[in-house]
């Protein structure tokens, strides 16, 4: 069961928008330096929705090259087609990764059961271990607590990364599946703390894009009941979690990067550079976090 601290991680790209390949495995090795449990490689914060095939196939080999074992790769492997997803799964087992993490399909609108069919025929296709993501907030599809439990039944479906900010359905589905072996993520940096401290096992984090060390710190705390500790971590991390919502995922967080000397200035259509009167809140909540520019 991959733990801790799992990077969210952002797709540095220049100016222009295209891939900056070089910046993306600097960004590898700095969560590599700085205590980063696991890296999500085209995940919602990589921008893969902008991506062409190749383009996402590329982001995906490129991070598992550069880790080359050293800590686990989820591959990001969702769509709202079910073909798309079993192609993206299994190109993701084809270079090396570690685990894919599926989204729920968005703006199709699937019922429950359209839910359980698509990870199911997911999960069948795969030769890697599936994560569900569950962030209904940008899906518009959400899957209830009763679809977890009935796919988690199934072989290849390890966890979920519970988007949702929802601590009593976290709760229920902690209490629920105690003991067994599937892993529950949090998805949500503001509550994260609190859901792993209930008996989550980790924390897919935007946050540790640029606190990766802080946010490991954290995980470690919280998932071993050190209640205090991870209260007095959380707090000084507190403002950067809000901050970097302060406009949709990613742009604050590549605002942050670029202040940080990681990343250009590169963000893809229709996502556009952090709105110069959010430059502020962004840049001072990292100062709180002991943040400096590079």
């Amino acid at each position: 069961m991959i733990t801790g601290s799992i990077v969210a991680m952002a797709t540095p790209m220049k100016a222009g928008g295209e891939i900056d390949w070089e910046a993306l495995r600097r960004l590898v090795n700095f969560h590599l330096d700085h205590g980063t449990d696991a890296i999500v490689a085209a995940g919602t914060t990589g921008e893969p929705t902008t991506m062409s095939f190749a383009e996402h196939f590329d982001v995906i080999r490129t991070v598992v090259e550069e880790v080359n074992g050293r800590i686990p790769v989820i591959a990001g492997t969702g769509a709202n087609n079910t073909a798309e997803a079993v192609e993206l799964a299994r190109y993701a087992s084809e270079v090396g990764a570690d685990c894919c993490l599926s989204v729920a399909p968005y703006y199709n609108k699937p019922t429950q059961e359209g839910l359980y069919q698509h990870f199911k025929a997911v999960a069948e296709a795969s030769e890697l271990p599936i994560i569900l993501y569950n962030v209904p907030g940008r899906t518009c599809s959400d899957i209830y607590n009763e679809t977890v439990f009935r796919l988690a039944e199934l072989e290849r479906i390890v966890g979920l990364k519970d988007a949702t900010g929802n601590l009593e359905r976290a709760e229920e589905l902690i209490d629920r599946l105690e003991g067994s072996d599937f892993a529950l993520y949090s998805g949500d940096d503001p509550t994260a703390c609190d859901f792993m401290l209930m008996g989550g096992h980790g924390d897919i984090s935007v946050t540790a894009n640029v606190a990766p060390q802080s946010m490991h710190d954290l995980c470690v705390a919280a998932t071993s009941g050190q209640r205090e500790k991870a209260h007095q971590i959380n707090a000084r991390l507190a403002p950067l979690h809000t901050a970097l919502g302060i406009e949709s995922n990613p742009i604050p967080v590549k605002w942050a990067l670029n202040r940080m000397g990681y990343a250009e200035t590169g963000i893809r259509l229709p996502l556009t550079w952090l709105s110069e009167r959010y430059h502020g809140n962004v840049g001072e909540a990292l100062q709180l976090a002991g943040i400096d520019r590079k």
